[in-house]
């Protein structure tokens, strides 16, 4: 599964609704709540012929150990961790974390166009695998 549109969002109050809410002179606070969790709601009910694979896209300090953190809260069998500079970036360099504990990392940087069918190549084996 690809990111989370936003992890959070506008929680809705109920006052609001009914009617149009007018401009005042005075400051307006808004409250966010998190949104569903997709990707561990998925994995929860998916079928045994399923492979749950998800990304983890942090700081590169904490990488690894929240991608890690990732496959067990989210009982998913693979996650793609890549450095959050990687976002704006032409290239990635990204670890692929198995559920039982193997790892796969990319060759140093690769352009995202190299990327794409070598991760794709893991899930594939991981598929047969299966």
């Amino acid at each position: 599964m690809a990111a989370a549109v936003a992890d959070y969002r506008p929680k809705i109050d109920p006052k609001f609704f009914g009617g149009k809410f007018r401009r005042l002179d005075t400051s307006l606070t808004l409250e966010l709540e998190p949104t569903p969790d997709l990707l561990a709601e998925v994995a929860r009910s998916r079928r045994p012929d399923q492979l749950m694979v998800g990304f983890a896209l942090e700081p590169r300090e904490e990488l690894i150990a929240s991608a890690k953190s990732k496959l067990e809260r989210k009982s998913i069998d693979m996650v793609v961790a890549n450095p959050l500079e990687t976002m704006d970036s032409p290239t990635v360099e990204a670890t692929v974390l198995y559920r039982d504990g193997r790892s796969a990392s990319t060759p140093g940087m690769m352009t995202k166009e190299n990327f794409a069918p070598w991760v794709l190549e893991l899930i594939e084996a991981r598929w047969n695998e299966k």
